[in-house]
């Protein structure tokens, strides 16, 4: 290890640090007819895609998604089954996500919560409006093609500032606020739900409702990448410039540590910051446009502890 300017060894660390919201001081709820009417728009398209996912691939399976979905879809079949009385989807579902729905205005944000709202009443709507159409009846294709839409459906509405209902306000807030892989944890609740629902209607179907699940969770990962971590470390010449964009960018901070090359053996900075995944390309683009000759190394991180900021959701 070299030494450094000011006479000690080792490497020198600087903090980037950065203005972030006050405690207590959260973002005014605002609404644009532009950009709001299109998330409106996107939020109908995944409302119809679910409601049809539902009357098509769940029911023609007598799977159950998990979460207020599949309870709802639980507490339906226990009724009909064994009281041989018929429920509308609506009338269970609504009240089921109402403890959801305090959460999102209590700890996520209103606007989010009034879109997850619109999206939550449209699927109910729409599922007892939309009639029943078998498209095969093979068990295991549902469970996997209905888990790819059912992902598909939830990553559109979490793309547009809103979520399905039910458990996705309890992930969406253990992995925005306490940084923790929430919908890995939704998926182990959901398999109380399928437990219960194994008891009382069969094991196969609730086995085949794990497959269900776990393709739509995967979906998830993939196309909805804003709650998941990059960590980047940037081995430049230009260490300020490259901390500063990252600042502009993505509002993380970054440490500029001090090392030495092994090959030509001269001094070079490593630039260390931890970036949400959805915007780890932007960050990546424009540091490249500070310094093209950077070398950047990109590594998916899977747990964080501490501070890590996250636009709060209006």
């Amino acid at each position: 290890m070299r030494r450094t300017r000011n006479g000690r060894q080792g490497r020198q660390e600087k903090n980037i640090r950065l203005r972030r919201p006050e405690k207590g001081k959260g973002i005014a709820m605002k609404f644009s007819w532009k950009e709001d009417g299109k998330a409106l728009i996107l939020i109908g398209v995944a409302s119809f895609i679910m409601a049809l996912n539902i009357k098509t691939f769940v029911r023609t399976g007598d799977l159950f998604p998990g979460g207020a979905t599949g309870l709802t879809v639980l507490v339906q079949r226990f009724f009909a089954e064994y009281m041989n009385i018929q429920i509308p989807y609506t009338i269970i579902n609504l009240p089921l996500n109402a403890f959801p729905v305090y959460v999102g205005f209590r700890f996520i944000g209103k606007k989010f919560t009034i879109f997850s709202l619109v999206m939550i009443m449209l699927t109910s709507f729409l599922t007892d409006l939309i009639p029943s159409y078998p498209i095969t009846y093979d068990v295991l294709l549902i469970s996997v093609f209905g888990g790819i839409i059912n992902g598909t459906a939830i990553s559109l509405c979490l793309r547009a500032g809103a979520t399905s209902g039910g458990t996705d306000f309890i992930a969406i807030y253990l992995s925005e606020k306490k940084q923790m892989d929430g919908w890995n944890i939704v998926l182990g609740i959901n398999a109380v739900i399928l437990c219960a629902a194994g008891l009382l209607f069969g094991w196969d179907k609730a086995l085949y409702s794990i497959i269900f699940q776990y393709v739509s969770t995967q979906i998830l990962h993939i196309l909805y990448q804003k709650s998941q971590q990059e960590t980047l470390f940037i081995i430049t010449n230009k260490p300020e410039e490259v901390a500063a964009r990252i600042s502009e960018v993505s509002h993380h901070g970054a440490t500029i540590m001090e090392g030495e090359g092994s090959y030509e053996h001269v001094r070079r900075y490593v630039v260390y910051s931890v970036v949400a995944r959805a915007e780890s390309r932007r960050v990546i683009n424009t540091v490249k446009e500070a310094d093209p000759a950077a070398f950047i190394n990109s590594i998916r991180t899977d747990h964080l502890h501490g501070r890590f900021y996250s636009k709060p959701r209006e």
